[in-house]
């Protein structure tokens, strides 16, 4: 009997920190939510005055500083990468240069392959191709928009990024 009393004890000891825990929750949401209103209400408050360019201003500063902080954070990244770099094998060094390279490289071959392989067929096969409206089906198909949006970031990446991070 007293085995069962100590386990059912240890069962609700064991749970009392998930209870504890959601009147916290429920209290912090609470705050947030009467945070929100205020702000939402002083916000009210300057465009009836006619401070909402002044908001408008601070949310300009708030990007800003959302883009510094995100300008900080990839510094710290390539800072990071090229310390742990510099202990690194030669060979380690080397490879993870070439991870996003030969990723690319894969990509658009196998990209042209695909293309090329279907192109063959469609040519190759005269009754697919009935019309001017036929092949054009057919180059949507195998151009689709995902595939360029996929290859125009790849593009953008490798050739549009340079002339920033050379600034």
């Amino acid at each position: 009997m007293l085995s069962l009393i100590s386990t059912l004890g240890g069962l609700l000891i064991s749970g009392l920190p998930s209870v504890l825990g959601f009147f916290q929750d429920k209290s912090d949401k609470a705050h947030e939510l009467d945070l929100a209103k205020m702000q939402t209400e002083r916000e009210l408050q300057m465009m009836e005055k006619g401070f909402a360019a002044q908001a408008k201003v601070e949310e300009i500063r708030t990007d800003q500083v959302m883009m510094q902080t995100d300008a900080d954070m990839t510094k710290a990244a390539y800072e990071h990468d090229a310390k742990v770099l510099a202990k690194a094998a030669p060979w380690a060094s080397t490879f993870v240069a070439t991870v996003r390279p030969m990723v690319t490289y894969l990509f658009v071959a196998e990209l042209f392959v695909i293309n090329v392989g279907i192109g063959i067929y469609v040519f190759t096969h005269p009754g697919v191709i009935g019309s001017v409206d036929d092949l054009l089906k057919i180059s949507d198909e195998i151009f689709s928009d995902d595939e360029m949006a996929m290859l125009g970031g790849i593009i953008g990446y490798w050739f549009g990024s340079r002339g920033w991070s050379k600034k």
